[in-house]
């Protein structure tokens, strides 16, 4: 039997270690087990944009927040970003990714930006016929 550096089972009949993505419960530990944002139940979508409030407290401090939580508050430091965009910069699954910004969106240090609805979007009928108009021009 194959051993990884800590010592874990890497075997190819393994269950809790595969070794080209590493420990598989990972992500269930940095969520502290949990699968949904905070007790508020707010659900993120892909294109919410995510901003940081650079006033809020707690987020230049390093010892209330964990390092995946950090994570998230540097990618928004430069630019208001996605959900989707967030997950793929700190290389985290959007799941995990979602009830981290749970977190931070309970401590006030971000702000999320909900996407447009549809019922709020402009008819597809409408937009062909500007499309028409201009290239009649």
């Amino acid at each position: 039997m194959n051993e990884d550096r800590t010592g874990a089972p890497n075997e190819p009949g393994s269950q809790w270690y595969d070794g080209e993505a590493g420990p598989l419960v990972r992500p269930y530990a940095m969520t502290g087990g949990r699968t949904r944002p905070g007790p508020s139940g707010v659900r993120f979508d892909l294109i919410a944009l995510v901003t940081l409030d650079t006033g809020a407290p707690g987020v230049d401090d390093d010892t209330a927040l964990g390092p995946e939580h950090r994570a998230l508050i540097e990618l928004c430091r430069t630019e208001t970003q996605s959900v989707a965009e967030l997950a793929a910069g700190a290389d985290l699954p959007v799941g995990v990714v979602r009830v981290l910004l749970g977190d931070l969106l309970e401590l006030g240090c971000v702000t999320v930006s909900r996407p447009v609805p549809p019922a709020q979007l402009p008819d597809e009928r409408i937009l062909r016929e500007v499309i028409e108009g201009l290239r009649a021009l």
